[in-house]
């Protein structure tokens, strides 16, 4: 797959994301895509929907976001990001995409997520 490609699907997702856009963020996935989380894995647009619903609480709109490092190489891209909102402070995030056909087939996603009392 073309860089241009996975460049172009990372940056309408990571925009989606900023801006907590549930239904765009599912534009990027098809019901095959999973996404790796450390407490297991979640497959289909139902489950990643709620997934992401969930995250849209820790890091709501408006939150602090630091690009750490984006590398993209050919249908893969990896980014290491930190965050910090009212909810919770995240020093070290990292999530990586493998795509399929223009879409996200497969998303791992960790996170250190300190939760601010």
């Amino acid at each position: 797959m073309n860089e241009t490609i996975t460049r172009d699907v990372l940056t309408h997702h990571l925009t989606a994301f900023g801006n907590n856009d549930l239904n765009e963020i599912l534009k990027d996935y098809t019901e095959e895509s999973e996404v790796l989380t450390p407490d297991g894995p979640i497959r289909g647009l139902v489950a990643i929907r709620q997934f992401f619903a969930d995250y849209f609480v820790t890091i709501p709109t408006g939150s602090d976001f630091n690009m750490r490092r984006l590398t993209v190489t050919g249908n893969a891209a990896y980014i290491v990001w930190s965050s910090d909102s009212t909810v919770a402070s995240i020093p070290l995030g990292t999530d990586t995409f493998f795509l399929e056909e223009g879409k996200i087939r497969l998303h791992t996603v960790a996170a250190n997520i300190i939760p601010r009392n």
